[in-house]
């Protein structure tokens, strides 16, 4: 940040009082950390110790607006801050370059301090039904140092550099040109493209069969990858044309190769497909992957071992434990229940969040096919085995169906629901503190960051609660778009993604 930026009229007369401001907010600004993954390092607990962040702003006055920017028609994921950029997955609605016309998924880059847009990666699509026409990138990057990791429309997993290729083509990989192009003619590149370093084909390494949209966040550990796959149905929701392919899969960060997926065999319970990423601790001196299966199971496995890196086999991950969201669930000839809003089986579409030893996570019925049940659970992540009765600690229940991800903070859990509720409990009992009707389905996620929680709705406002076991509302705040995907905190900004448009939120004294 240049800490001279909009100070017009300076006065040298200010003297002291200037320079006091100006190590004030330095010393504030090298206090603030950057957001490089969806939700908090390895747990994915949606929750921030930045501060301060306004619980009031206004898009149409621009109150409390540091910049805001035109995305797509359709954006579904959640922004990334990392090494003063920002990056978020849209379509190609509003195209940037006109090299770069029709249906994409566009990755778009921009500049942390002032929204100015630097680069973008505008994917061709796939397939109809396995890529959604119009839908856009869904999948929400990693960063590491210079590094993305991604989950493409096309259910590929890409390296790319943060500076795109401003800064050079650095390969290995160099057909950036073909690859951006649909009709198979190489593109002339520019700066505002990206510079791809290498891409897996999850679909020819591994037979999945991606539905509706690939859609993850990659978990980094170490030097691997783990991420889901998105197998699923078929465009007639009737079966599984990849039954037996991995619905986890971990793959080497420097290359690419995949090195393990999980041998669950999750295809033939999968109902519509797996969709949920995963998060890491360690319990009790034992490292876990946690994981949400597409067929309502959360996983527990050890990490890939590096000892088994030179195999040109692709190891199994070893399972620790089970737990079966939905026990009395049909198990069997699964996609027979389409459209049983009173008897199906359950999945998961958010992440599972760790904390105090223990697993949070929401699984209910499908959306669009399944019934109208849903619940958060609390899983004792310290047992191993199949742990769906002893591993219980609470059930705590939703209304209708769930796509959120949980909040953590102190002894309190959030959430929001299809069924048009926010909701607050307690994380020792599972005992219902307060619940909120937010005149609108939620999809997207809470952030809880500055003693408020933060959450969106399809209709466009963006709730804010007192962090706090009784219900205190802060702000509704028309943001005059729907909100998908979950708000970002980062260097004492929060960035609000709707549909059509980014925004960057800040205190008064630091916008600019």
């Amino acid at each position: 940040m240049k800490l001279t930026e909009g100070l017009c009229g300076f006065n040298p007369l200010w003297g002291g009082a200037f320079l006091a401001f100006a190590f004030l907010m330095t010393t504030r600004i090298t206090q603030a950390d950057d957001q490089p993954q969806w939700g908090e390092r390895f747990t994915r607990n949606l929750y921030s110790s930045e501060t301060p962040i306004p619980s009031q702003f206004n898009p149409e006055s621009g109150e409390n607006i540091r910049w805001s920017v035109e995305l797509g028609s359709n954006t579904y994921g959640t922004p990334i801050v990392a090494n003063g950029r920002v990056l978020i997955g849209t379509n190609n609605e509003h195209p940037r370059d006109p090299k770069h016309q029709g249906d994409r998924a566009v990755l778009m880059c921009f500049d942390e301090e002032n929204g100015s847009f630097l680069w973008q990666a505008a994917i061709p699509k796939y397939t109809d039904y396995q890529d959604w026409p119009g839908i856009g990138l869904t999948g929400v990057p990693t960063v590491q140092g210079d590094r993305i990791y991604l989950i493409s429309n096309r259910c590929e997993v890409l390296c790319l550099d943060l500076d795109g290729l401003a800064d050079g083509n650095d390969g290995p990989f160099t057909d950036e040109g073909l690859y951006l192009s649909p009709e198979g003619a190489s593109a002339e590149l520019s700066e505002t493209d990206p510079d791809i370093l290498w891409v897996t084909d999850l679909i020819g390494e591994l037979g999945v069969h991606p539905h509706d949209a690939p859609f993850g966040s990659i978990l980094l550990l170490g030097d691997y990858l783990y991420l889901c796959t998105s197998n699923g149905v078929d465009a007639s929701h009737k079966f599984m044309p990849a039954p037996e392919a991995p619905s986890l899969a971990v793959l080497e960060k420097a290359t690419g190769r995949i090195v393990a997926v999980d041998g669950e065999n999750m295809g033939p319970r999968t109902v519509h497909c797996t969709w949920s990423s995963p998060s890491y601790a360690n319990v009790e001196g034992r490292d876990l992957i946690f994981f949400g299966g597409g067929d309502g199971v959360v996983y527990a496995f050890e990490p890939f071992s590096p000892d088994k890196k030179d195999s040109e086999e692709i190891a199994l991950l070893k399972r620790v434990w089970r737990f079966d969201c939905d026990p009395t669930a049909p198990k069997e000839n699964v996609h027979d229940y389409k459209g049983n809003k009173v008897t199906s089986p359950s999945n998961i579409y958010g992440m599972p969040v760790f904390a105090s030893d223990q697993v949070f996570i929401a699984a209910g019925g499908d959306l669009w096919h399944g019934k109208n049940e849903a619940w958060l659970k609390c899983i004792d992540a310290s047992q191993t085995g199949t742990i769906t009765k002893s591993g219980e600690v609470w059930s705590y229940p939703l209304e209708r169906h769930v796509m959120s991800t949980p909040a953590v903070s102190g002894d309190l859990v959030f959430i929001g629901d299809c069924g048009r509720h926010v909701h607050c409990v307690d994380r020792k009992t599972g005992e219902g503190l307060w619940k909120h009707y937010a005149e609108a389905e939620i999809w997207g996620s809470p952030m809880v960051v500055d003693g408020k929680v933060f959450i969106g709705t399809k209709k466009g406002d963006l709730w804010v609660f007192a962090a706090q076991p009784e219900k205190e509302i802060l702000g509704q705040i028309d943001m005059k778009a729907p909100i998908q995907g979950t708000p970002t905190a980062a260097n004492q900004t929060l960035y609000v993604a709707t549909m059509n448009r980014l925004y960057a939120i800040a205190n008064t004294p630091a916008a600019r």
